[in-house]
């Protein structure tokens, strides 16, 4: 598959439709600027509409996951008026929100430490591995800043008591802590991070790729709603699940003893 090239991202897409997004600014330890910060947003839109993507592989280059905020890019967007510096966190708030909601599993394969944003980073992802020997901190209110752009996914993903210690203290974690916490899903040896990875693709690809991604709305909307609300929700997903190509595959193939059409491939 032809992918689009990058700056400051390299995007490759295997044969089986998993896709591997890298941020690549190792010099700076892959911290978040202006042109990464754009280049992630297009190279999502792309791949949310790609053909045959069935996940995605969120890493870095080098020893660092993400440093989080470039403080280059945020001493220069303190230089500019107000509503330029407004424009450049929500260009931030953007990308994050593209990359929560991408259709397909975004899997986080983290290769070291990450910090501030970096942790907003890891959050957005569905799955995340990461090595035994990370740290990982929200750094923002030792420099007087905020975890502003992040906070609703670094909540959902630890919660209000555990952000909240986290936040305020800007606490180093270690990676089983993370782990603890609920920001890591698995923590493995750095040399076992690509097998753990295939372990989990592995499982992803049994699964349909449209009821995993209708699945990922699922989540998205019942944590949102209340339960009447939720119970109408559902009624309407479970039906409209019965009526997809992929529903009544999979249910024939169970009775045939055969594997689904997308097992297949």
């Amino acid at each position: 598959m032809n992918t689009p090239t990058y700056e400051t991202l390299q995007l490759v897409v295997d044969a089986r439709g998993v896709a591997r997004l890298t941020l690549n600014r190792p010099d700076t330890h892959n911290a978040l600027n202006a042109t990464l910060i754009s280049e992630l947003r297009r190279a999502v839109d792309w791949l949310a509409v790609a053909p045959g993507v069935r996940a995605v592989v969120l890493t870095g280059t080098g020893k660092t996951f993400c440093a989080g905020g470039d403080l280059g890019w945020m001493q220069d967007n303190m230089k500019k008026s107000r509503t330029e510096r407004v424009g450049e966190s929500g260009d931030l708030a953007l990308m994050l929100r593209a990359l929560n909601e991408l259709p397909m599993p975004v899997i986080g394969r983290i290769n070291g430490p990450a910090y501030g944003g970096g942790v907003g980073m890891i959050s957005v992802c569905d799955i995340t591995i990461a090595v035994d020997t990370g740290i990982y901190s929200l750094t923002e209110v030792r420099l007087g800043l905020l975890p502003a752009n992040i906070a609703p996914y670094v909540v959902a993903r630890m919660g209000e008591a555990n952000a909240r210690r986290t936040f305020l203290t800007a606490r180093r974690m270690s990676a089983a802590e993370a782990q603890r916490l609920g920001l890591l899903s698995e923590v493995v040896a750095a040399d076992q991070l690509d097998a753990a990875i295939e372990r989990e693709l592995a499982d992803l690809l049994q699964c349909a790729p449209g009821a995993v991604a209708a699945t990922k709305k699922l989540v998205a909307y019942v944590q949102a709603h209340d339960l009447p609300t939720n119970m109408i929700y559902t009624a309407d997903k479970l039906a409209d699940a019965w009526e997809t190509e992929e529903g009544r595959d999979g249910i024939a193939a169970f009775f045939g003893k055969r594997l689904p059409v997308w097992r297949q491939v």
